[in-house]
């Protein structure tokens, strides 16, 4: 199919693919505008949907972008149209991340296309984990799944697993002395329908009640954040969440924009392969939000470069589904 051929229904179809992707705080900070005549996709930032606090440089932003543009690269190729990205096309224009040719199928087309069947099979699971664990098979996957976006995923041993456990209670106690941090995360939280009269219940953002996961009955901090913190659920139940999680650091040589943009699909494509794989997943990203915390995130044994997220896998419940916006409040079409 060539440039040419792209309508509104197509584009509408990819988009609606691209934005199962996860973001900081189900925030959904990405906009589309397809130029019909040319074929041609744009990715933009949306700065209202910016974490001002917690998220001043837009890092998380631009990963959360990048993982929707990963989603429609899979989307494309699904739908046999190949998609030639260019990231930051004009630097003039920062919150322009990047454009998609879309075109004739390319070479990886088919790498692609298979793991469209997972897009809505994804979810963030704040649910405990078994204590199997990962065959080191399914962690090279993972590995090669990240090394294909340019990244580096490295498992760190039970020493510095414990370190970044320890850097995630540290962030919690950073959040929890910061009023503006609080604020922030409750006002993308949602509450159970009769937490309170003046809580909306229904939102198309955001994380609902259905997806907080339960409170740990452990000493220990859970290895998830607690969004009940913000909107408390009284029937939401306690659990106790592994000894020993399992976790991976996705890492960027640089620590550009075009770094996280590399990096947020590749953090895509690693859970969209985790899912595929029969991995529950979710992310960690408290200890990176404070520039204080975030450099000892890295293993010093293993060249990861900076880190951009931290990944827990395991087995257990894939999670809530979490609401998205409607594809035309993200799509524009000229």
């Amino acid at each position: 199919m060539s440039a040419s051929h792209v309508d509104a229904d197509t584009a509408a179809r990819l988009v609606a693919d691209a934005v199962t992707a996860p973001s900081m705080h189900n925030a959904q900070p990405w906009r589309f505008l397809l130029h019909s005549a040319a074929g041609t996709l744009e990715l933009r930032g949306d700065p209202e949907r910016a974490m001002t606090r917690t998220d001043p440089d837009h890092r998380a932003l631009h990963l959360g972008c990048a993982a929707a543009l990963f989603n429609l690269r899979v989307s494309a190729a699904w739908n046999g149209l190949g998609a030639h990205v260019a990231l930051l096309p004009d630097p003039a224009d920062p919150w322009l991340l990047a454009t998609v040719a879309l075109g004739p199928p390319t070479e990886e087309n088919h790498e692609l296309a298979a793991l469209h069947d997972v897009l809505r099979r994804r979810h963030t699971s704040r649910h405990p984990f078994g204590d199997e664990r990962v065959a080191p098979a399914l962690l090279d996957g993972l590995r090669a799944a990240a090394r294909l976006e340019g990244c580096r995923l490295t498992v760190p041993d039970s020493w510095h697993t414990e370190t970044v456990l320890a850097l995630v209670r540290d962030a919690e106690h950073h959040e929890e002395m910061d009023p503006l941090a609080r604020a922030e995360t409750a006002s993308w939280t949602t509450g159970a329908p009769d937490a309170s009269p003046t809580t909306p219940t229904t939102r198309d953002d955001g994380i609902p009640a259905a997806a907080f996961g339960p409170r740990s009955s452990g000493a220990a901090t859970a290895p998830v954040r607690d969004f009940g913190r913000a909107h408390p659920v009284p029937d939401r139940g306690w659990a106790v969440f592994e000894k020993h999680p399992q976790l991976a650091l996705l890492g960027t040589p640089g620590d550009t924009p075009a770094d996280w943009l590399r990096a947020g699909q590749a953090l895509e494509r690693v859970l969209l392969r985790a899912t595929a794989d029969g991995l529950a997943t979710s992310m960690t990203s408290q200890p990176l939000e404070w520039p204080e915390l975030r450099w000892t995130v890295r293993d010093p044994l293993a060249s990861v470069g900076h880190v951009q997220m931290v990944v827990r896998l395991g087995y257990g419940p894939s999670g809530a589904a979490t609401p998205r916006r409607p594809v035309k409040e993200v799509l524009e079409i000229r």
